[in-house]
């Protein structure tokens, strides 16, 4: 059987695949130091502002200039994606999905060098790297295959059953209009091509805003786009705070549809007022999670710490799906504890770039901050901290080659449960870890907790089907050694979240997710 890159297989991949993403982290150091665009109505744009970004791994390592859009850039995306809309909508669905299929061919053609940028931009290892730009491919494809397989949501209905008369039926789906996109720093590519993608194929234009810490991103998703022919004005991308740009995009007469993916502040904030004005508009939020673990007494000891660790400090912590709270039988936690140290102790952080190294940095100054805050947080509140702990970069560098990016060791703490950290997401690789007697108590604590996004279980074959019965949450694993909490696949595992940590029910890449960037209307024809 062939290689396939997921989350899930991306811990043993071919020596091949190595070897290309160092030939095209080459490349692309070639070109650090250069100017990045914006990119309106098909052009490229400069602004007068542009973002000096560095490598949150090494603050000395420039990547570039990248455009920060005024709000006259942000209007004039908006108008481009609204006069474009009359004719995207009217392609036939073949057309708009193979525009869509051939953007996801280009970005497969430069996944490498893609994945080169995520590391240098976002700090990710090279596998997480490859494995986001190859998620955004699969996007793509999924989503217009998705697309074709439902015939446009078009749908023949029985006549109305009068005599004499033929009165034809027919539901249609149709696009809503100019639809806004604003990504996370986090999986800058993914999620920014992944709703993006979804809005295109059904019909919508798109106006993408990335976020600050992570322009590159969205420009090389705007390359992909523009050279796979897409008509001018249907993607545009700007970038720039969320303050100005993000509200002056979300708050445009133009804007039909919005989907985000952050904060559950902000998130809320965008609910109500997509809902507000002369009518509700959709939004599609996903807003985080305070993702949980239960392990049992019959749980595999060696897949549960495996799962554990990969899910709580993978990428940092710095994903929605990271798990922050685990939950573990009485009788079995000193053994789990002890593997969870072990793979902790064998943790290699440093340079991303490396392929040594398995944990780059936090992703900027407020993140590194916030580290130190909550791990004295933790021991002002009498956790016993079983690993980690301090920051390790810039002036609290234990090594040069540490010593100019926000590196950080992985934290375990055993506390009470009356800290208040249980219940706030970090976006740190911080653990905290709660001992139990029985298992419903195990459950009730895993579902205390106004978001349900992700949840993995540890424990016999017989104890699933109670698991998947009683938590609250939107993805759940069991039993799943390359992720406790993480590692959604499209076309695998949909992604989508309960309670605070999603606004619609539906999943990303599932089977009604497309549905939400339509609205049904119904035909009747007399003839």
């Amino acid at each position: 059987m062939s290689f396939r890159l997921t989350y899930a297989t991306m811990y043993n991949p071919p020596e091949a695949m190595h070897e290309r993403f160092e030939e095209a982290m080459a490349r692309v150091e070639s070109t650090l130091g250069a100017r990045h665009p914006l990119f309106i109505a098909g052009k490229d744009r400069d602004a007068a502002a542009h973002a000096d970004r560095r490598a949150p791994f090494d603050l000395d390592l420039k990547l570039g200039d990248f455009a920060l859009a005024s709000t006259d850039d942000a209007n004039d995306a908006m108008e481009a994606a609204q006069a474009a809309f009359p004719a995207w909508r009217a392609l036939p669905v073949a057309e708009r999905a193979r525009l869509v299929r051939r953007a996801g061919k280009l970005m497969e053609e430069r996944v490498y060098d893609i994945a080169a940028a995520l590391t240098l931009e976002v700090g990710k290892n090279r596998m997480e790297a490859l494995g986001e730009a190859q998620e955004t491919v699969d996007f793509f494809h999924h989503y217009a295959g998705d697309y074709e397989s439902h015939a446009g949501y078009a749908r023949k209905l029985p006549d109305d059953p009068i005599d004499g008369v033929a009165s034809h039926n027919a539901s249609v789906m149709r696009p809503y209009g100019v639809w806004v996109v604003i990504a996370p720093f986090n999986f800058p590519l993914a999620l920014a091509g992944g709703p993006a993608a979804a809005a295109l194929v059904t019909g919508n234009t798109v106006v993408l805003k990335g976020a600050s810490d992570t322009p590159w991103s969205g420009r090389l998703l705007a390359d992909c786009i523009r050279d796979a022919g897409f008509p001018p004005g249907v993607f545009n991308y700007v970038s720039g705070s969320g303050a100005d740009i993000g509200e002056a995009l979300v708050k445009h007469r133009h804007t039909a549809g919005v989907t985000f993916t952050g904060s559950v502040p902000v998130g809320r904030e965008l609910m109500r007022h997509m809902a507000g004005g002369a009518y509700p508009r959709p939004c599609i939020a996903e807003m985080g999670g305070k993702n949980p673990c239960i392990v049992t007494a019959r749980a595999d000891i060696e897949r549960a710490a495996a799962g554990i660790v990969r899910s709580a400090y993978g990428m940092g912590g710095q994903k929605c799906s990271a798990l922050s709270r685990l939950y573990v039988h009485e009788r079995v936690a000193d053994a789990l504890i002890d593997g969870i140290k072990a793979q902790i102790d064998a943790i290699r952080i440093g340079d991303p770039r490396r392929r040594e190294h398995w944990l780059g940095p936090a992703v900027n100054a407020s993140a590194y901050a916030s580290y130190e805050r909550y791990a004295e947080a933790l021991r002002a509140g009498g956790a016993n901290v079983l690993r980690g702990g301090r920051r390790l970069g810039l002036e609290h560098g234990t090594a040069p080659a540490l010593s100019r990016g926000y590196y950080v060791e992985p934290m375990l703490a055993e506390a009470a449960l009356d800290h208040p950290l249980w219940q706030q997401e970090m976006f740190l690789p911080i653990l905290m870890l709660h001992r139990y007697r029985d298992r419903e108590e195990a459950m009730r604590l895993a579902n205390d907790t106004s978001m349900g996004l992700t949840a993995g279980f540890f424990g016999g074959e017989e104890e699933v089907a109670w698991f998947h019965d009683h938590i609250e949450a939107g993805v759940t694993y069991a039993n799943r050694p390359q992720g406790a909490t993480t590692g959604a696949w499209p076309g695998y595992q949909p992604f989508g979240g309960w309670k605070g940590s999603g606004s619609t029910g539906k999943a990303i890449a599932s089977f009604y997710y497309l549905a939400q960037y339509l609205r049904e209307q119904s035909r009747t024809v007399v003839e």
